[in-house]
């Protein structure tokens, strides 16, 4: 059991943003020397839900790594490599862990791609990593500050929405199905609104790029958890905000909702808010019929 008093959490964030530091950094050096090589990927759900043996050696040896690290604690992968089910107890760590974010882009050798770790205690952040294996960049949080690459980091206010550039997956190929006309319409309502739009296709990774000040938005429907929960302390450390999406459902913290809107410092920009809404009102209704 953490004491959960704020100047014990405090100190118990720093040490789990090491653990989480630590536990990273050997997945990262697995996928550098496994990118570009040759991985043979399998399907989930479909050919662009991919998975690779990769994804399950990180996962397994970051898994090790936490655990070893915090006795007692409890890992939610994306992989689900351990034998543990449920959830944390009471007061204990919950380790939030994507061993590849990106593996699409891991697979196919695009170098946008991350581990992402973070740690709660009875659903609230406290600490995060996030890892680019390929430029070695290494984001981190703890509940004092941001890092890059052990530099504190504080973000200058961002842009106007005319001047700002987004982030998004949205639309992916499961949404043009599911959400019809409106997927595009959003998408082509954002690329008007906005100095630039990018599909990176790892939600992690732009969260952190969010968290540096090199991308100023970006927003996500579908998600899961260990998609964000890095991301999102990374973001709100930073000076930025995390808003997270439950069209209509109730959740116990931001992270956990199935969608997001994440800005820089200072950054409100409609079209992103306007998004969510109508998002909201059509699964509203679609899910009334």
């Amino acid at each position: 059991m953490i004491d959960l008093s704020e100047a014990h959490l405090e100190s118990t964030a720093a040490t789990l943003r090491s653990a989480a530091l630590s536990a990273g950094r050997q997945a990262a050096e697995l996928l550098r020397g496994a990118f570009r090589g040759g991985v043979r990927a399998e399907e989930k759900t479909n050919t662009h839900d991919l998975v690779t043996t990769i994804d399950r050696q990180s996962q397994e040896l970051i898994t090790r790594s936490l655990r070893a690290a915090v006795p007692g604690s409890w890992v939610l992968g994306e992989e689900q490599v351990e034998a543990e089910a449920g959830s944390a107890a009471p007061g204990t760590v919950q380790w939030i862990v994507d061993p590849i974010d990106g593996t699409s882009n891991f697979v196919h050798g695009i170098a946008f791609f991350c581990v992402s770790i973070a740690a709660a205690i009875d659903d609230r952040l406290v600490a995060a990593a996030v890892i680019d294996p390929v430029s070695g960049d290494e984001f981190s949080a703890d509940l004092a500050h941001a890092y890059l690459n052990g530099h504190i980091l504080s973000p200058a206010a961002r842009p106007e929405q005319a001047r700002a550039n987004l982030m998004t997956d949205y639309p992916g190929a499961e949404s043009l199905v599911a959400d019809g006309p409106l997927a595009l319409e959003l998408l082509g309502g954002w690329i008007h609104d906005f100095a630039t739009v990018r599909r990176k296709v790892s939600a992690a990774l732009a969260l952190a790029h969010v968290a540096a000040g090199w991308c100023d938005a970006t927003i996500g429907f579908d998600t899961k958890v260990w998609d964000v929960a890095a991301g999102a302390h990374l973001v709100r450390m930073a000076g930025g905000s995390y808003t997270g999406l439950g069209y209509g459902t109730q959740f116990a913290a931001d992270h956990l909702c199935p969608g997001f809107i994440a800005q820089g410092p200072g950054a409100d920009y409609p079209s992103l808010s306007l998004a969510a809404q109508r998002m909201h009102a059509r699964r509203s209704a679609r899910s009334a019929i």
